[in-house]
C-alpha cells in the first residue's frame, strides 16, 4: 500500500505532465506480456514485425513484465510536454553509482542474478548501451504512433485539470483509477509494496500513460513523487473507426457532425479526429466550425496545438440522443 500525505500546499502543487520515455518503458512491458495488456494487442501485432532483428536484450533484462524497473530509466518529466531527445539525455546523465545501485535493487529476501551483476559491474558501458537501445526501440515501436497517443494524453490532462479546478482534489482523484482512493488529505494507492510519506511541499506529479493500462505506477522520494495512470478514453486508441452515432442525433445535425460530436467524448485535435473518422482534416475543421457556432464544441489551446472538446450543451445533446425516445406518460 502506497500513501502520499498531502500538506497545506501540496494540492496547489499537483501538476500534470506526460512522457515519451515513460510510454516507451511501459510499452516494453506490453511486449513482454501481451496477454496482460489485451487492450494493446492491435499495437503489438503491428510492431512485432518492426522489432525483428532489433537488439533490445538489455531493455528486456531491466524492464520485466512486472515488478521493479530501475528508476533512472523513467526520470519524472521536468516539463509538462518533454520531448524524447531531452528525456534520453537525462537518462544518459545518470551518475554511474545510481545506475549500478538501481540495477542491483531487489525485494527483501531475493538477490540479483548474474546478468544484473554483470551490468552493474560496468555501469558506464551499460548506460551507453541502454540509451542506444531506448533510442532504437522508440524509433521502431513508439514514435510512429506518438501523435494519436499524445492527443489522448493531452485530452486527459485537459479533462482532469477542469475537474481539479471545479471540485478540488476529491474531484480529480474520484475516477482516476479503481486502485486510487483520496480520503482526508491522504492519497492511497493499492500496490504490492509499502510506502508512506508526507509530500512536504513537493506536490504530486500526475502522468497519464497509455501503456500503463490496466494498472497504475508510482515513483517515490528521493525522486519527485509521481503517479502514472491510464488516461480516459484509452480503449478508443486502436479502434479502426468510430461507432455509428444515434439515429436521432444524425437526423438533427447530420451524420458526419453527429459522428464527430460522439467521438469528442474525449478531447482531440483536428488531426486525430480526421484519423478516427477517416476523413480529411479540412472536412473536420468545417464541421467543427459549425458545431462551435452552435455552442456544442469548444477549442482549448495547449502550446501550439488546439484540442476540441464537447461543451455541456454538447454532452447533454449526445446523452439525450443515446437515451432514445422517452415513453409518454400514461393518461390520468
Amino acid at each position: 500500500m502506497i500513501q502520499f500525505v498531502f500538506g497545506p500546499d501540496d494540492v496547489a502543487r499537483v501538476r500534470f505532465a506526460f512522457s515519451p520515455l515513460w510510454e516507451l518503458v511501459q510499452a516494453l512491458r506490453v511486449i513482454a506480456d501481451p496477454s496482460g495488456h489485451a487492450l494493446h494487442l492491435p499495437w503489438v501485432r503491428r510492431v512485432r514485425p518492426r522489432l525483428r532483428g532489433l537488439d533490445h536484450d538489455l531493455l528486456s533484462e531491466l524492464v520485466p513484465s512486472a515488478g521493479y524497473i530501475p528508476d533512472f530509466l523513467t526520470p519524472p518529466p521536468a516539463t509538462p510536454v518533454p520531448d524524447f531527445a531531452a528525456e534520453l539525455e537525462t537518462v544518459r546523465a545518470t551518475p554511474p553509482e545510481t545506475v549500478a545501485r538501481e540495477i542491483l535493487w531487489t525485494l527483501p529476501g531475493s538477490a540479483p542474478g548474474p546478468a544484473r551483476r554483470a551490468l552493474a559491474a560496468d555501469p558506464g558501458r551499460t548506460l551507453d548501451r541502454v540509451a542506444g537501445q531506448l533510442e532504437r526501440f522508440w524509433a521502431q515501436a513508439v514514435e510512429p504512433y506518438w501523435e494519436p497517443i499524445r492527443d489522448l494524453l493531452e485530452g486527459d490532462v485537459l479533462r482532469r485539470t477542469r475537474a481539479l479546478g471545479a471540485h478540488g482534489a476529491e474531484g480529480l482523484f474520484a475516477d482516476l483509477h479503481r486502485s486510487v482512493v483520496w480520503r482526508t488529505g491522504t492519497l492511497t494507492v493499492d500496490r504490492p509494496w509499502s510506502f508512506r510519506g508526507v509530500l512536504r511541499g513537493r506536490g504530486l506529479l500526475l502522468v497519464p500513460s497509455v501503456f500503463v493500462w490496466p494498472r497504475v505506477s508510482v515513483m517515490v522520494p528521493p525522486y519527485q513523487p509521481m503517479l502514472s495512470y491510464p488516461p480516459y478514453g484509452v480503449a478508443t486508441l486502436w479502434e479502426a473507426g468510430p461507432a455509428a452515432p444515434p439515429d436521432a442525433l444524425a437526423a438533427l445535425i447530420g451524420r458526419r457532425r453527429a459522428r464527430l460530436l460522439s467521438v469528442l467524448e474525449t478531447p482531440a485535435s483536428t488531426t486525430e479526429l480526421a484519423r478516427r473518422l477517416e476523413v480529411t482534416a479540412g472536412a473536420v475543421s468545417q464541421h467543427l466550425g459549425v458545431l462551435r457556432a452552435c455552442g456544442l464544441v469548444t477549442g482549448h489551446r495547449l502550446g501550439r496545438r488546439v484540442l476540441y472538446a464537447r461543451t455541456r450543451a454538447g454532452d447533454a445533446l449526445v446523452r439525450t440522443a443515446d437515451a432514445g425516445p422517452t415513453r409518454p406518460l400514461p393518461p390520468r
